[in-house]
């Protein structure tokens, strides 16, 4: 299995965001890509996701492409936003019937990706009261109801707490384990640690990184 991201592009008016973005992933990959506030990283995801329309490009999965259809790319590629695409008013449970039908839900609660979240913890809690942690949690895991093969995740660990975030990148971890093709945006050390290949994105276009666990270096190479 693989993607393929190629020469994806998008301008507001005169402002070029994506200059030609790039490059490929293979199962079980993770790639991280880093760079400054406002480069274009969410921008680039959301396009992929289908939730922002590009100017041009192709996003194909085994040479398929992606963009020709909503329903293809939805059932292909899970994407967890920075903010939290959740129902606030809703309990955990509730928001997960959004996505998973009920006998779904129950296994995937019982041994599958919603264990390995720990959602269990947390079923009738609702939204407003939760942490930052089981929003992100609960996010991930309506975002895998369909079970793709393609996770997209922006800064998923941001501002967490250390217990979260261990258990986010333990479920990554698995998911990579069983195939699963990985784009992360990151400057988390965590986070980092996971990607097998690691881009900078500058000037609208991504850079190749060889990220050593040095954050200091790759700070100084936004």
């Amino acid at each position: 299995m693989e993607i393929s991201v190629n020469d994806i592009r998008k301008s507001y008016r005169k402002h070029h965001v994506l200059n030609g973005i790039s490059f490929t992933a293979s199962a079980g990959e993770c790639i991280g890509i880093a760079g400054k506030n406002g480069c274009g990283k969410s921008t680039l995801l959301s396009i992929l996701a289908g939730v922002q329309r590009r100017d041009s490009g192709s996003f194909a999965l085994d040479g398929h492409e992606l963009f020709l259809s909503h329903k293809d790319l939805r059932n292909n590629v899970g994407y967890v936003p920075q903010g939290t695409p959740l129902m606030e008013e809703l309990s955990a449970k509730d928001n997960l019937q959004l996505w998973y039908t009920k006998a779904e839900m129950e296994k995937e609660l019982s041994e599958g990706v919603l264990k390995l979240l720990g959602i269990d913890e947390f079923l009738k809690t609702t939204v407003s009261k939760m942490s930052g942690g089981m929003k992100k949690r609960l996010s991930i895991g309506c975002a895998m109801s369909k079970k793709p093969p393609v996770l997209l995740l922006d800064e998923p660990c941001a501002a967490l707490d250390l217990e979260c975030k261990e258990k986010i990148i333990s479920y990554l971890k698995d998911y990579k384990s069983r195939d699963g093709i990985v784009v992360i945006t990151s400057h988390d050390a965590m986070e980092l640690s996971i990607c097998d290949r690691m881009f900078i994105m500058r000037d609208g276009v991504l850079v190749p990184y060889t990220y050593t666990g040095d954050i200091e270096d790759l700070v100084n190479n936004l």
